[in-house]
């Protein structure tokens, strides 16, 4: 069984920044690519960040410049540092873990609340 444990989140006002965190136990194939979506009230679950094991990485547009995706490989570990931040930010966050062999998985976290006020 593979578990993600999202932290991190809270509230903070609009300009302030936060550093979303997340930690993966369980059976994991070294080749992977970790990621954080957000989903806001009424809204569906959209992308925000990924980051390979080989550390590519990719953003969503609204996101670019302002939040920045880094892993640690030997603690199984994700973070999204959250600079900037805009009302619109508002959501709860979820970390994903995915992998493609030998065949696709992917799991995820609980999700942690990061709330922006303006």
């Amino acid at each position: 069984q593979v578990q993600l444990v999202e932290s991190g989140g809270g509230l903070v006002q609009s300009g302030g920044s936060l550093r979303l965190s997340c930690a993966a136990s369980g059976s994991i194939r070294s080749t992977n690519t970790m990621g954080w979506y957000r989903q806001a009230p009424g809204n569906e679950r959209e992308f925000v960040a990924t980051i390979t094991s080989g550390g590519s990485t990719n953003y969503a547009d609204s996101v670019k410049g302002r939040f920045t995706i880094s892993r640690d490989n030997a603690k199984n570990s994700v973070y999204l540092q959250m600079n900037s931040l805009k009302p619109e930010d508002t959501a709860v966050y979820y970390c994903r873990l995915r992998w493609t062999w030998p065949r696709a998985v992917e799991y995820w976290g609980k999700g942690t609340l990061v709330t922006v006020s303006s």
